[in-house]
């Protein structure tokens, strides 16, 4: 076996003399790492992490109940087995070593079959465990694949109606994820706008016009401009959208995105300056999330043919329009940053 692959084990005994005994009895089928404090473990556990800390009990200055107490708030230390090394056998040291989170124990002066096979079967059974680990999360993450294919392939039949080929879909998520990236790297939003938020949004914009299923073909599919009452009805898919996310991903997906992906479906119709549907919230009142939304929805929609419109080409020309609006339809600062973005955007869109 090559030493590349044999699995550590880090020895803390303040007894050299234990130290080397044990160095002699595991060294032929593991690396060794070895040290006689506390202090020095907790310093080496800063460089490496082993695959199984053999700790002794009794040392001073830090025995080894408070040391393993201070490897478990390491970051890498939370999922290292220990077993404790311990002259005394009686019973209440035994509990309260399986108490203090240890794998096992073995007694000194040590057995070398015993040390061995207890040493071994840990380290197999690790490996038994991080195998069904990996499994599941692949399982896992072919699940949610799927989940996030049907879910985007329900929003894109609904784009269909109207005769788009979902691209509008696409694009949108494309823009919503270019700028709430770049959200992210410029600080911006700290409070609100972390890793989870960011991927959450991504994901959850495919559903933004969820709600279109509910309205008419006669006012979804009408060539010229809608009359006030069915305006009325169009603005009703905000808050259809809403409703419709809660029972179909409501019980089945993560909390946070499942509150994301329904503040992006009734809010990416808000306005900067409280004359949006279909609540009228206004500036920060609106979510974030929708905030972000409105720009891409709305660069989309005017850079692409609808049944009611042309397209505005070029590109130059629907982010002239998308600056006008600063202030009053877009998030200002949001829209600053939109425009940072525009050779980006154009890429995605032509």
């Amino acid at each position: 076996m090559q030493t590349s692959n044999k699995e550590l084990i880090l020895l803390v005994d303040d007894d050299p003399g234990n130290l080397k005994r044990a160095q002699t009895i595991l060294g032929e089928e593991f690396r060794i790492s070895a040290t006689t404090s506390g202090k020095m473990a907790l310093s080496l556990l800063s460089k490496v992490t082993p695959d199984l800390i053999l700790l002794d009990v009794n040392m001073p200055e830090m025995n080894g109940f408070e040391t393993l107490k201070k490897i478990r708030e390491l970051e890498n230390g939370s999922m290292i087995p220990v077993v404790f090394l311990t002259g005394d056998n009686d019973a209440e040291t035994e509990t309260k070593c399986f108490e203090a989170g240890a794998m096992d124990f073995v007694g000194k002066p040590f057995v070398s079959q015993v040390l061995v096979s207890r040493v071994k079967r840990i380290l197999e059974n690790r490996q038994y465990q991080n195998h069904l680990e990996e499994m599941v999360a692949s399982q896992v993450a072919e699940m949610t694949r799927m989940q996030d294919e049907v879910i985007t392939g329900i929003a894109n039949l609904i784009e269909s109606r109207d005769g788009s080929t979902g691209l509008h879909v696409k694009n949108t998520q494309n823009y919503v994820q270019i700028l709430t990236k770049a959200l992210r790297e410029k600080g911006m939003y700290p409070d609100i706008l972390d890793h989870n938020y960011e991927l959450n949004t991504v994901k959850a914009s495919v559903l933004h016009d969820i709600g279109k299923i509910k309205t008419p073909d006669a006012i979804l599919l009408k060539p010229g401009r809608l009359t006030d009452e069915e305006f009325e009805v169009m603005k009703q898919h905000t808050v259809a959208g809403c409703e419709i996310i809660d029972r179909i991903i409501g019980n089945v997906e993560h909390e946070e995105y499942v509150d994301i992906a329904r503040k992006i479906a009734r809010y990416h119709h808000e306005r900067w300056d409280g004359t949006g549907y279909p609540d009228g919230l206004s500036g920060e009142e609106i979510p974030l999330c929708a905030r972000i939304m409105a720009l891409a929805d709305v660069f989309d929609a005017l850079y692409q043919d609808r049944c009611y419109k042309k397209a505005i080409r070029p590109a130059s020309k629907v982010f002239e329009i998308i600056k006008e609006n600063s202030g009053s339809q877009f998030d200002p600062n949001l829209t600053e940053i939109f425009l940072e973005l525009q050779r980006e955007i154009t890429d995605i869109s032509e």
